[in-house]
């Protein structure tokens, strides 16, 4: 190896071998004596008396080795004392876990033997070493924070999946999660842990005493009079559920919290530890001592400003002290104990990294007098004990442990050589380094010191009727807006102390970014990008297996920090091509899909596979995009899916135990805080304990695949004159001008698939925080209320009152703190923005991909599923904090997405059926807010009438509930009674979600209403099959319903106590639901296009009037007959059936109702009344009954009578009766239903036209009843007996009414009686002569 400085070949093998003759030249221009001198100095003796003889001995560096052997062996142990066991403990150096024989369940094992997950209900572990005497502890690393039970256990202890250590006599343990000890009881102790937390295990065997820590601090001894003996011997272990994760140390590492007189399990290592200590004496020796030849003097000087410059005398002395030294430094115990601190400890002073050259020269320095294979492991023990230091470090107010451990891996990271060998074999492949990007989140808010940071807490005490926050309310006291604005000032410092831990974390990202250092090779930014290109594929294919993935929580940060650090490369790089476009404009160009130079790891395409995608679109990928499919591809495509199928099938036959550890091969995100890969997979019930890391079978293909990513180079991203890269293929209708690095546009594809692959989700799981605090505050304020409305002859009832009072309070306090934090993490307007950044350039690759026609099928399905879920985040997750009007360019962006989403809801290109749910449940809930809702109304209006067409579309064959809903949004706030947010009888319950689409309050859109109406119109023919399908639903959705309820009411009969089925309940109310919103449907579409029915020249209107009638009678009847099944299960008030209510859906059929029979022309609610009174279903009560009249027990108006009731019910219109008076004997239990009683649901001018509809119908069916003649039977229609014989069929002449025969022949052309197919029908009356 050669010198970067001097230029000599320094190694350790040529140095020691130098022959006398060359001795007077290696000192170069340094005499003698001031070489001796130099070298005493550097190496002084720690023995006194004959010390001072030697002084006068001159040294030089022909007797230096020898010096140095005497110094470094001072202090030494003896061989003899040295191989003495330790008294009181039993078994091999070094401690690990017993991954042969002392364990129990399924676990996986890291390659250390110190990290461990669990992989079923309750497995257990010990580990290999034991203790009889003395006093022992060791540590365990808590990677995951839920059920755990630590502590300690004899060999007798047998466990099993559901009994694990402290469940048996003799096994002792401390369970963090539910904070209680064990020992086959349990009673409380401690305190609840947290992923980060380090708990210390303590064993006094003189006393016999158990005591455990955490972080440090002593949670009082946990158990006394433990059994000791002969023959008692106690091993570490634990018992752990299902993914949780932890990582020993029983003292290959110091002990993060020593305590004193305990020994840790493993022997430290003393003699290395001592040398090491002496030999960092002399390198600092060195570098606090300058030689000035010229005056032949010895000059101190500040460590600080010492450089490598190559001089003979200062290498030779260091690569003497290097043959010691870089030996030790392949040890952790060392790296940590010894360099790490020196390292930290250079940059104590404060000050920015770059200010410390010192580190970089120690580096070279590392590079030049050490082996590749020892800086090789220094580095990767260095970083590992940097990372496991950073993530296990406590939270205190001003983040000092996380900055200063940031700040000593910034400064390694900034020396290039280093830099890429980390890069390229330990941040992504041995460490977990993502890690270094995360900032945990305090559980225990007092021990974080958030209370000195945020004095002052405030919460929201005003709430609206919905429940929700009400922002600076103007009746805010000034007490209260103190409290507020101390609280948000907290808020501010605590957010200040973390963005200075962000920031380092982008700077470590930016020098992982960086393209420029190419003197040692590939720049590092294209090791990055293919080694976090891996990292996606790893979490991709893995979303099965929780263990193998990436934390969502680490994925969160990880992601701020990267688009930050990609936003800032990017805009660097524009500052240098002007003519390329800023990040703020960034997209991903569409032929990253298609020209297979970006590897996406099998991810769903809009459309379809990518094997299939090649096959069938390989003409367009020629004639668009100029990109040729070579035949041989496709068909070895195929053939691979084939292999795989069998390969994986193979795999799983033969022995269970090889083929679990197959599909388990790459777990262990959480066990070591390091070292995540788990090499052994252990399991009870295999025939062999352990499994090859990596299955020989099915995933080798995929290494074939990642190796190629892997191995890709610069000239392959970026491309070259003649090459564009990963832009190879460029369409026509893509912009020809720089966009920014390939590099870049490749890395913002994989912060967007990371968006997808879990972050969105913990965005919205960490929302629950702010949940809490809001119920709490709700709670908080009833109590108070009620206090002030006790009375003071109930002292017992304040009393506890005001406990709960300081409970809540407590808990707000508490919330509110950890709020704060998670606010400026998670959700701060920063993070705010990046969400949305994400947001725009999923638009606009979204819209460049879809200019490319039928090519737009290559795209990824995530593009899609970030774009809504970005957008949902941004509207529900950030929120109140953060308002979305403040983003720039805010209501275009709204309007981008309601054209994506209004254009691809109904897209032939996109084939998988849940994007296409996601689509459409995206526009149900874009339309339910005013805001979005006129984003949708300012999209071209071409784009408007397609969306409407689509949504018109006939409800079979597809999914047809979501676009009925997206129907019913448009309408409600213009229907009969639809003004209302929540159902009356639901206003005095809380909402579960007040942020809930449906619980918005209605805002119609006229203009789409329109479109409609237009639409439905002009095309007759789907106008027709609109209507009939919307029908078919209602009837069938009715009839489900109707049955569903039936079954309930049999179910509450039955004298036995019985359950009815959760799901069976949620399915009626949702059949309720639907035919709800169909009824609204059908009353938008009476109210715009009238004619549809009322207008017989059109064809199906009179056969669409007659269906119409006959679904709305049927409805009534079931819903308003006295004392019927309907009222008895609304009654029962099940859980699950709340919106089950006469209300919604008697209010939605007196809309048709009104609108066919009193807004309608004159000819027009003649047909209506004439066909609604010749169904043989209609009965006048049911429409009295909206009013609260005929409801009295005289009347025999039960839901069996199939003919009209024109009796007493019918002579005369009664006059209107409050529903208070409505009550008769007969119906006591509960009020009549009434429109009368919703006076603030139902306008005056709704209620005038029920009475005249009312008026109306009463005298038509007494005209009715005088003029109907009496029908035989044989002119009677022999399919429905309801109506006259009126049809004739051709050719076979058989005969049945209108009604009949047209609802038949929408479905079947064959005749009812002889199934010949009818060319023709025609009218038919009978002969005068009969």
């Amino acid at each position: 190896m050669s010198s970067k400085g001097g230029g000599t070949a320094l190694t350790r093998r040529n140095y020691r071998l130098a022959s006398d003759t060359d001795k007077p030249k290696a000192t170069g221009i340094v005499n003698e004596k001031l070489l001796s001198d130099y070298l005493h100095h550097v190496f002084p003796s720690t023995k006194q008396g004959p010390a001072l003889a030697s002084l006068s001995k001159p040294l030089g560096f022909q007797d230096l080795g020898a010096h140095l052997e005497g110094l470094l062996s001072e202090g030494e142990p003896t061989e003899d004392s040295r191989d003495q066991p330790v008294e009181g403990r039993l078994g091999p150096q070094p401690v690990v876990l017993d991954h042969t024989s002392g364990f129990e369940g399924l676990l996986f094992v890291d390659d250390d033997l110190l990290g461990v997950i669990g992989h079923s209900n309750f497995s257990s572990i010990r580990a290999t070493t034991c203790v009889y005497k003395g006093k022992w502890a060791y540590e365990v690393l808590i990677s995951s924070q839920g059920l755990m039970q630590i502590g300690w256990c004899t060999l007798n202890c047998r466990f099993n999946q559901e009994e694990g250590v402290g469940d048996t006599p003799d096994s002792y343990a401390y369970d963090g999660n539910r904070v209680r000890k064990w020992n086959v009881t349990t009673t409380n102790y401690g305190k609840s842990w947290a992923a980060g937390d380090i708990v210390s295990c303590l064993i006094d065997l003189d006393e016999g005493t158990i005591t455990f820590c955490l972080n440090g601090q002593s949670l009082g001894t946990a158990f006394t009079n433990i059994k000791m003996g002969p023959g008692v011997a106690y091993f570490p272990a634990i018992s752990l559920s299902f993914k949780e994760s932890v990582a020993f140390n029983f003292g290959s590492r110091p002990l993060r919290y020593p305590v004193d007189g305990y020994l840790p399990l493993q022997n430290p290592p003393t003699t290395d530890l001592m040398k090491a200590h002496k030999l960092l004496g002399y390198i600092k020796n060195v570098l606090s001592t300058s030689i000035d030849a010229q005056e032949e003097r010895l000059v101190e000087q500040d460590c600080s400003v010492w450089r490598l410059h190559g001089e003979p005398t200062v290498l030779v002395t260091l690569a003497h002290i290097f043959n010691h030294f870089a030996p030790l430094m392949c040890k952790v115990y060392l790296v940590e104990d010894v360099l790490m601190n020196f390292l930290l400890g250079i940059l104590e002073g404060g000050g920015s990294v770059d200010e410390h050259q010192l580190i970089q020269q120690l580096l070279d320095l590392f590079w030049v007098l050490m082996e590749d294979y020892e800086v090789n492991e220094c580095l990767k023990q260095l970083m590992m004990s940097l990372l496991r230091a950073y993530r296990f470090s406590p939270i205190i107010p001003d983040l000092g442990f996380q900055i200063h451990y940031l700040r000593l891996t910034t400064a390694i990271l900034h020396h290039e050589k280093s830099r890429k060998y980390l890069l390229n074999n330990v941040l992504f492949d041995v460490l977990r380094s993502v890690v270094f990007f995360y900032i945990k989140t305090p559980l225990r808010v007092k021990e974080a010191g958030l209370e000195e940071l945020i004095p002052t807490t405030w919460w929201p005490t005003h709430f609206d009727k919905e429940g929700k926050d009400e922002r600076e309310p103007e009746d805010e006291s000034a007490d209260e807006r103190l409290r507020r604005r101390a609280y948000e000032r907290g808020c501010q410092r605590l957010k200040k102390r973390i963005e200075v831990v962000e920031e380092l974390q982008v700077q470590i990202l930016k020098l992982l970014l960086n393209n420029k250092d190419k003197t040692t090779g590939e720049a590092s930014r294209y090791i990055f990008l293919n080694k976090f290109r891996k990292f996606l594929q790893e979490n991709a294919s893995n979303r099965g297996h929780p263990t193998a993935l990436c934390p969502p929580e680490y994925m969160v940060c990880f992601l701020h920090r990267l688009i930050t650090a990609v936003r800032a490369s990017w805009d660097d790089g524009r500052r240098k091509s002007p003519s390329s476009i800023g990040s703020e404009e960034a997209y991903v160009p569409p032929q990253l899909f298609y020209n297979g130079k970006v590897d996406y790891f099998d991810l769903q395409r809009l459309g379809g596979l990518l094997s299939h995608l090649k096959k069938t679109l390989k003409d367009d990928l020629a004639s668009k995009a100029n990109i040729i499919i070579d035949p041989a591809e496709i068909q070895a495509t195929a053939m691979d899916d084939l292999d795989e199928d069998e390969e994986s099938g193979a795999a799983q036959r033969p022995f269970g135990a090889a083929a679990m550890g197959g599909a388990l091969a790459r777990p262990s995100w959480l066990s070591s805080p390091t070292l995540g890969r788990a090499n052994r997979f252990l399991s009870t019930a295999a025939v062999s304990l352990m499994t090859p890391r990596r299955p020989l079978t099915q995933p080798e293909k995929v290494k074939v695949r990642t190796l190629a990513v892997e191995q890709r180079t610069e000239e392959d991203i970026e491309g070259s004159y003649g090459n564009d890269g990963l832009l190879l293929g460029r369409p026509l209708e893509e912009p020809n001008q720089p966009i920014a690095d390939k590099s870049l546009l490749e890395i913002v594809d994989g912060i967007v698939m990371m968006y997808n692959l879990s972050v969105h989700q913990q965005l919205g799981k960490m929302v629950v925080v702010s949940d809490d605090v809001h119920e709490y505050a709700v709670a908080l304020k009833d109590t108070e209320e009620k206090i002030a409305r006790c009375p003071a002859r109930r002292p017992d009832i304040l009393d506890e009152l005001q406990k709960s009072q300081k409970v809540f309070a407590e808990k707000l306090n508490h919330l509110c703190r950890r709020l704060a934090w998670i606010n400026a993490t998670i959700y701060s307007k920063e993070k705010m923005l990046d969400v949305y950044w994400l947001l725009c350039v999923c638009i606009r690759t979204i819209e460049h991909a879809d200019n490319t026609g039928s090519l737009f099928a290559f795209a990824p399905e995530f593009y899609l599923s970030v774009a809504m879920n970005a957008y949902s985040a941004l509207k529900n997750y950030f929120s109140p904090a953060n308002s979305m009007e403040e983003l720039p360019s805010y209501e275009e962006t709204l309007t981008q997405l309601a054209a994506i989403l209004a254009k691809h809801f109904a897209d032939p290109r996109i084939v998988g059926t849940d994007i296409k749910d996601s689509l459409m449940q995206a526009l149900a809930s874009y339309v339910c807010y005013p805001q979005s809702l006129r984003a949708v109304e300012r999209i071209p209006e071409e784009q408007r009438v397609a969306m409407m067409r689509n949504l018109l579309a006939p409800y079979e064959q597809r999914p047809w509930a979501q676009t009925n809903w997206i129907l019913v949004r448009l309408w409600r706030g213009c229907g009969f009674g639809y003004r209302y947010t929540r159902l009356p009888h639901l206003l005095k319950t809380k909402p579960e979600d007040a942020n809930l689409p449906s619980l918005q309050k209605p805002c119609p859109s006229l203009l789409l209403q329109r479109h409609m109406a237009e639409l439905l119109s002009v095309d007759k023919e789907m106008a027709a099959s609109f209507l009939n399908s919307v029908l078919n639903q209602l009837n069938w959705a009715f009839s489900e319903f109707i049955g569903m309820i039936q079954e309930i009411q049999q179910a509450a009969e039955r004298p036995e106590r019985n359950f009815v089925d959760t799901r069976q309940l949620k399915v009626c109310a949702t059949c309720f639901d639907l035919s709800v919103s169909l009824l609204r449907v059908l009353e938008m579409t009476v109210t715009l296009v009238p004619e549809i029915f009322l207008d017989w020249s059109r064809p199906s209107a009179e056969l669409l009037l007659r269906r119409l009638a006959q679904l709305l009678n049927q409805v009534l009847n079931r819903v308003t007959a006295e004392k019927n099944l309907f009222d008895r299960v609304v009654n029962l008030r099940l859980p699950g059936l709340e919106s089950v209510d006469h209300y919604p859906i008697l209010v939605a059929v007196t809309g048709i109702l009104v609108r066919i029979l009193v807004d309608g022309d004159r000819q027009g609610i003649s047909r209506a009344s004439s066909v609604l009174l010749s169904d043989p279903c209609f009965q006048l009560h049911s429409i009295q009954h909206l009013l609260g009249e005929g409801g009295d027990s005289s009347g025999s108006s039960s839901s069996s009578t199939a003919r009209p009731v024109v009796g007493p019910l019918g002579s005369s219109v009664a006059p209107v009766i409050p529903s208070a008076a409505a009550t008769t004997a007969g119906s006591s239990e509960r009020k009549h239903f009434s429109l009368h009683a919703y006076t603030d649901y139902i306008s005056e001018e709704e209620k005038q036209k029920v009475e005249l509809m009312l008026t109306f119908l009463t005298e038509e069916s007494k005209q009715a009843a005088a003029s109907t003649a009496p029908t035989s039977e044989e002119d009677l229609c022999p399919i429905c007996y309801a109506h006259s014989i009126s049809a004739v069929f051709k050719p076979c002449s058989h005969k049945s009414c209108k009604a009949c025969i047209n609802q038949h022949l929408m479905n079947n052309k064959d005749c009812f009686f002889c199934k010949a197919t009818i060319t023709g029908v025609e009218d038919y009356s009978k002969p005068a002569a009969s």
